[in-house]
This record gives structure tokens, C-alpha cells and sequence, in this order.
């Protein structure tokens, strides 16, 4: 962790002490309320809820923090991505988005903006920079890419981006600020989904668009308020206390990720190994440069639907489930899902769980399942 990560990390969780008054609580208070009192001319306060909330003011607060960024909170990731697109985008306007990231970014683009007049091309993560940008008002990468792992050079897609009259959109759910700071590499906007690791107990869905120019985020504001997509005070309640424990439960999770590819690189039942942070793996030079961790997602292929079920189903320290970046390590065959993917590819998303039990669980399920 750089020095400007631990400083960040140190602080966060007393963001809110220069403001507290004796006797107030600590730990943030949550805010349930759709109206407020509000006589007069109630200018720069609270006045409705789908306005402001106190509560999503202190999370949007933590998230700034982290992304050294103003940002906005939403429902969930799609939320944000979507809030994008609507705010950002008129008919005319084409955008680039991976052919290989999440497959609901591309579905909402070819559904739904295409019948608003906005063009959409693909390309795949690996190859982004060829071709180049010219034409597109918006490019959207997810690096490293979902569920695959490919990397493209961040830094490099936002100048040549830029050079065209382009903006940047990074997707940033698979690292958080803590892995990967795509604002500091050049993009213009980062979008997450903090339903993943930095909530992190699998229990809300939550999402966050973040920019250091004021245009945007006035625009992607004033999208959110006017078509409702707001997050609930109780969600932002429980990602505030998520974040608090966020660079904790992610260096735990990464570290544990490297030791586990590591192993999995010499069991004879896998195949097709990615993971950033293997010295032989395609994308692992870039992310040295890029990355600030390698993350905590692993994927691979078991050779058949059949045997990639088992070994899922079959290990102890392992859930079953989609999403990723919780406290409990989850598995999920991601053909099952849509993507571009061989029947036995498995996402596997490293959890809390001390290494040494879930690597012993891991072992003997892919020994019983074979190879």
C-alpha cells in the first residue's frame, strides 16, 4: 500500500470527529426520513428525501474520501452506470464499451440506448487501444475485466480518449480505490458497484459514481434527483459501515488471492489460470504499473459444467452465489450468467476466511472433483 492509501485508509473512519459535539454519537446516526423540517427559506438544507439525506451526505463523504473525488451514491452499480449514460448522452451520440466486461452494461446500452438514438461498438479489454477512439463521446472500460480478468492500459486508453474529444468511464467494482485509482490515471469518471467489496457483507446493493469535474457530477446529481434513482438511507447507513472496515477485509482478501492462485497454478484439475498477480500471467506487467494490489478475484476452467459445479457445491469454505467481494468466499460457473464464457469457467472471488483452512477446503474439493 502506498503511503497516500495508508493515509487515506487511517483517516477514514474520522471524517466525521471535526464536527461532533460532546455527547453525540460516534458511530454514524441513521436518518429515516422522507420529510424535514423546513420553514421558510430552507435554502442549504434538508428538505425532502429524494433531495438529500444526512446519512447518504456522510457515506458520499467516505467515498469522496477514498476516491480523492466528489461523488454521488446510488441503488446499486447499474444505477450508477446507468445514471451516466442518461445524464451524459443524447441522440447521435456512440460509445465504446468491453466486449468482455459485465454483460448488464452492454444489455442497458443495447436495449435501451439504442432506441434513444445513442450508438454503441464493443471491443475487447486485451485490445482496447487498437483502432482507436475517434467518434465516440463516451468510452466505457472495466479493468481488470469481469469475469475473464484482462487488463488494458488505463492511462493510455484516457489520453488517446482525450485526444479524440472523448470521455473516460472506468468501471472500478473489481478493485476499489484501495487496488486500482483509474481518476489519478486519467479517467474523467469512475463508476462502482459498492454492493461488493466495500459494503462487503453481501447484505445491500449500492453504487457510486465519482469525478473530479464539477459538470458531471452536477449533471449526474441533478439525473438522480429528478428521476428518482436514490439510494435508501438504511443502504447508505450499512455501506458507511462497511467502508469502515474496507481496506482491512481487502488486504486480507488480495493477500490471500495471491497465495491461493499461486497454489492453484500446480493443480493438475486447473486449466486456463488468471490472476494478475502470477508472474506469467498476460496482463500481469501492465498491472504492476496500474495496480496498487492485484485483487481478489481468480478464474479458471474445470474442463466441464459438471466438474465445475461439483467443486463449487462441494468445498466447505465456499458458497455457491453471484457477486463477489464479501467477507465469504463465493464461486459461481459464469455461463450460467451470459458471458462469453466455456461451460467449466469458475469466478472464484477470495474471502475473509484465514488462507491456509480455505486453501486446505479448496484443495480437497478439487482433488475429489479431479482433473
Amino acid at each position: 500500500m502506498t503511503n497516500a492509501s495508508s493515509s487515506r485508509a487511517a483517516k477514514l473512519a474520522h471524517l466525521r470527529r471535526a464536527r461532533l459535539s460532546v455527547g453525540d454519537p460516534i458511530p454514524l446516526p441513521l436518518t429515516m426520513a422522507a420529510i424535514f423540517h423546513a420553514p421558510g427559506d430552507a435554502t442549504g438544507f434538508n428538505q425532502y428525501g429524494r433531495f438529500s439525506n444526512p446519512t447518504w451526505d456522510a457515506v458520499e463523504e467516505m467515498l469522496g474520501h477514498l476516491e480523492d473525488a466528489p461523488c454521488v451514491a446510488f441503488p446499486s452499480g447499474m444505477g450508477a452506470i446507468s445514471a451516466v449514460f442518461f445524464a451524459l448522452l443524447k441522440s447521435g451520440d456512440r460509445i465504446l464499451l468491453p466486449s468482455d466486461g459485465y454483460h448488464t452494461t452492454r444489455i442497458l446500452a443495447d436495449r435501451f440506448l439504442r432506441a434513444f438514438g445513442v450508438a454503441c461498438d464493443v471491443r475487447p479489454t486485451s485490445s482496447f487501444l487498437d483502432g482507436g477512439f475517434d467518434g465516440y463521446r463516451l468510452v466505457f472500460v472495466e479493468s481488470p475485466s469481469n469475469p475473464a480478468l484482462d487488463i488494458c492500459d488505463i492511462a493510455a486508453v484516457a489520453a488517446t480518449v482525450h485526444k479524440a474529444g472523448g470521455q473516460l468511464v472506468v468501471d472500478n467494482t473489481t478493485m476499489t480505490p484501495f487496488g486500482q485509482r483509474p481518476l489519478d490515471l486519467g479517467a474523467d469518471i469512475v463508476v462502482a458497484a459498492d454492493t461488493k467489496a466495500p459494503n462487503g457483507h453481501s447484505d445491500v446493493l449500492f453504487g457510486h459514481v465519482a469525478s473530479r469535474n464539477a459538470e458531471i457530477i452536477t449533471a449526474v446529481a441533478e439525473w438522480r434527483q429528478n428521476a428518482g434513482g436514490i439510494p435508501g438511507p438504511f443502504e447508505a447507513w450499512l455501506v458507511h459501515r462497511g467502508l469502515e472496515t474496507l481496506e482491512l477485509r481487502f488486504d486480507r482478501m488480495c493477500s490471500s488471492a495471491e497465495v491461493i492462485a499461486q497454489r492453484l497454478k500446480q493443480h493438475s484439475a486447473v486449466s486456463g489460470l488468471r490472476y494478475p498477480g502470477l508472474a506469467d500471467d498476460p496482463s500481469h506487467n501492465l498491472a504492476r504499473a496500474q495496480m496498487e494490489r492485484f485483487g481478489f478475484l481468480i478464474s479458471f476452467d474445470l474442463g466441464s459444467e459438471e466438474r465445475a459445479e461439483d467443486f463449487i457445491n462441494g468445498c466447505e469454505l465456499m458458497h455457491a452465489a453471484t457477486s463477489f467481494g464479501g467477507v465469504h468466499t463465493v464461486a459461481e460457473r459464469r455461463l450460467r450468467r451470459g458471458d462469453a464464457v466455456t461451460p467449466g469457467f469458475v469466478r472464484l472471488s477470495i474471502g475473509c476466511e484465514p488462507v491456509e483452512e480455505l486453501w486446505a477446503a479448496i484443495e480437497a474439493s478439487l482433488d475429489r472433483v479431479g482433473g
